[in-house]
């Protein structure tokens, strides 16, 4: 069996979601996670509080919300915005990166709705 000489979590050319070590697992966990896309597809109608963000995600709790805004944000899909004001607001909204894959994950949020009556 070949070693390879990539560093620690570095894929190869191929960029290959199959390899162990391919960083790009993380970001298909990232972005596989129900309310990460879900989150990602509330933003696409534009910026956004937690509380509005909550409240159109029926069912997450505030933890889950926060950690998943966090990870977001840590991955460049979503931009934080605090405003100077007392008290502080602050908005969530997409990256530029965070619309690119928006453009998937509307496709499969559309096929789930479109064929739910077709699952067991």
């Amino acid at each position: 069996m070949a070693t390879s000489s990539a560093p620690a979590g570095a894929c190869d050319d191929r960029k290959s979601v199959y390899l162990a070590a391919c960083p790009c697992r993380e970001m298909l966990d990232l972005l596989a996670n129900k309310w990460s896309a879900l989150t990602l597809g509330a933003l696409e109608d534009g910026p956004q509080r937690f509380g509005a963000l909550r409240a159109r995600l029926q069912g997450v709790s505030p933890k889950v919300l926060t950690q998943t805004l966090r990870r977001l944000e840590e991955h460049g899909l979503v931009h934080r915005e605090v405003f100077a004001e007392v008290p502080p607001r602050v908005e969530y909204s997409l990256t530029e990166l965070g619309a690119d894959a928006c453009v998937p994950l509307a496709h499969l949020r559309s096929w789930v709705e479109q064929n739910i009556d077709r699952f067991p």
